[in-house]
């Protein structure tokens, strides 16, 4: 697939992807949709956005939404066509929904979730979570979705990126094969490995989505503003296993190219 040509994305998104690890995609959704779907998750939390005395909680996590609005938002033509661009055309699932939503409200206390991580994508069956797996063809995952359902500025709790992570993280799971890495393996030694990666913050308008590696390490961070935090975080699935004699997207360039294959 040449990346002069990918649709939906420019040639240098396409290769910010490859060297950063994600993509920010502006007006990939419109602000009525986004408000709509905020309607429903306010609903789905039982509080409202005129009583914050009612916003006790540094975090609350709505689970799988798949009402018409969130189906809409997942699937314009813009992001479509930005899936193609980095993930392959053909080679993902229209997703059915969003979720999970963890809404962040200003706080002065953390919700303990603020590590650093990777997001893990097969061997969930097992009942404990730190032992489900990541692999170096990341099976299960093509792609990491940050969807900004209301406007998100530093203060914000905007998620935290380590660009160039995913690079890192290619090279740790290459050794470990088609069985790769649990989270409690990756997670031992606290991702120091990319704690020289410069940091980004996952900001934007409401509508704005950030295309990521599956490899990209991440983490989430206290409210200091004053407005509640709206976001989506699904994965993009694959229609199926990586196969090598499909030409190599972009996603699987910049593995390639961390782990110094020839493609």
């Amino acid at each position: 697939m040449p990346l002069s040509r990918t649709p939906g994305l420019t040639a240098r998104q396409v290769d910010d992807f490859i060297a950063d690890g994600f993509v920010k995609v502006e007006d990939a959704f419109s602000r009525d949709l986004a408000r709509a779907c905020r309607d429903a998750l306010w609903a789905e939390t039982g509080l409202t956005p005129d009583d914050p005395a009612g916003w006790t909680q540094p975090v609350l996590r709505i689970a799988w939404q798949s009402a018409p609005q969130f189906v809409a938002a997942a699937n314009t033509p813009r992001l479509h066509a930005a899936y193609d661009a980095l993930a392959g055309t053909g080679r993902w699932v229209p997703p059915q929904g969003l979720g999970s939503f963890p809404i962040r409200f200003p706080s002065s206390a953390g919700a303990g979730d603020e590590g650093w991580h990777v997001d893990v994508s097969f061997g969930t069956e097992n009942p404990d979570f730190m032992e489900w797996r990541v692999n170096v063809t990341s099976r299960g995952r093509a792609l990491l979705m940050l969807f900004l359902f209301s406007d998100v500025g530093p203060r914000d709790a905007p998620t935290r990126l380590r660009k160039g992570s995913h690079r890192v993280i290619a090279r740790e799971l290459l050794p470990a094969g088609e069985a790769g890495l649990s989270l409690r393996e990756l997670s031992a030694a606290g991702y120091a490995s990319s704690a020289d990666c410069p940091e980004a913050l996952a900001t934007g308008a409401a509508g704005t989505v950030y295309l990521c590696h599956p490899f990209l390490v991440h983490a989430a961070q206290r409210h200091e503003g004053t407005e509640p935090r709206f976001m989506a975080q699904p994965a993009l699935l694959p229609t199926g296993p990586f196969d090598p004699a499909e030409p190599p997207s972009p996603v699987q360039i910049a593995i390639r190219r961390a782990c110094g294959l020839v493609f």
